[in-house]
Formats: C-alpha cells, structure tokens, sequence
C-alpha cells in the first residue's frame, strides 16, 4: 500500500464517519450527545474551545461515542446502527467500509520502531505485534509511552483512527498492572479500563501539580 494510498483510504473512513455522526450526533440525538459527553468527560474539568487539547479531547469523544457507546434504546452504538438511518443514503461502496470499521481494534499499545513510514507497534492486551503501513501519522511516538488508539484493517495491514491518548511515561507501571488484571479476570471489560486511562489522562492535565501515581492509582481521591 503506497502513502498517497494509504493516506486516500484513512480520509474514506474519516469522511464516513462524520456522516454517520451527522445524524447520529445531530439535533435529533441532542440529548443522547449531553448525557455521553456527561459520562465521558466526568470529572475532566470544563471543556475550553480556545485549549490547545480541545480538538483532541472532542476527537477521542466521537471516535468513543462512534465505535463503543452504545445508543440508549437501541443497544448498538452508532457504527452498528448506521444502516438503519434511512436519512443517510449510503453508496454501494459504502458498505464494505461500514463492515471493516466493525471489525476494528480497540486497545492499548506501545511503540515498537518507526521503519521508513511503517509504524510497528505491539498489542499490549492481546500481545501480538502490528505493523501499520505507510501511516501519514509517524511522528510523537515513544518506547516508553502507553497509548491508546482504534485501528481498522484494510488491505493486509491497519490504519489509526483519530483520536490517540498518549499516557504519560509514569503511568506506564500502573497501566500494565492493571491490564495484567484484567488478563486474569475475564469478567472484567477492558473498555471500560480504557474509558477509565482517559479520564485519568484529563485528570493528570487538570491537576499538573499532583504526581501522576496520585492520579494514575485505584486509591486516587481525586474529583
């Protein structure tokens, strides 16, 4: 896959995206929008338009709200429930991009090595190494960082959604205890563990003069 290629391919799924999200995050689904903003930014601080982190922070919404909140009454979240918004219209070639934005990947990484415009990155819930080919996002990527993202697969490889969280390097101790947790109870819901990194990423943003393993801890008494 060639960079101009893999760059036409990520603006596919970005421009679809916003369509689904024109109906489902527009002014019929209103309310729905204030109550998933209401859970996702819980305890984040006031969201400023004129921060340097407000486009950011709206991107890591959607692609949450997007791909695994789901629809209160509908039990799927936007992405499953896009083919039953008559208003959409989809075109033919529409539909394999809505079926391979199903089978996207949702996790926790860390960089690997940055190989001419390939990204090798390794799973860190699932252990497996990934190589996202000819990615027009390169650059920001540290060994040491824990970060979270959403990939799709396409063509043999896999392409990043917006909306990265990058953790902090001293939290990367307490993530992985967390998701060694998590591999040992099947009960529990990793996305849920990733809503929660999120937030406590805000929180570290919020509270820059609290150490980080006062934030990034099961014991945090942080509003």
């Amino acid at each position: 896959m060639s960079e101009f290629n893999a760059i036409a391919v990520s603006k596919q799924y970005v421009t679809l995206i916003d369509k689904v999200l024109s109906h489902y995050a527009g002014e019929a689904f209103k309310d729905e929008v204030q109550a998933a903003k209401a859970e996702f930014f819980d305890n984040a601080g006031i969201l400023d338009e004129k921060a340097n982190n407000f486009e950011l922070r709206m991107s890591q919404f959607f692609n949450w709200y997007f791909f695994t909140r789901e629809l209160r009454g509908y039990a799927q979240t936007p992405l499953e429930a896009a083919l039953m918004a008559r208003e959409l219209r989809f075109n033919p070639e529409d539909l394999p991009l809505i079926e391979q934005m199903k089978l996207h990947r949702h996790s926790l990484f860390e960089f690997i090595k940055l190989k001419d415009n390939d990204v090798h990155i390794r799973d860190l819930l699932k252990g497996d190494k990934l190589i996202v080919r000819s990615s027009p996002w390169i650059y920001g990527f540290d060994a040491d960082e824990v970060f979270e993202v959403r990939l799709i697969p396409v063509a043999g490889t896999w392409i990043f959604t917006r909306g990265f969280c990058f953790h902090p390097i001293d939290a990367r101790k307490y993530i992985l205890n967390e998701i060694k947790r998590h591999k040992k109870d099947p009960d529990l819901n990793p996305e849920d563990m990733m809503l929660k990194l999120i937030k406590m990423r805000y929180k570290s943003e919020r509270y820059r003069h609290v150490k980080i393993d006062l934030i990034y801890s099961n014991e945090s008494k942080l509003g």
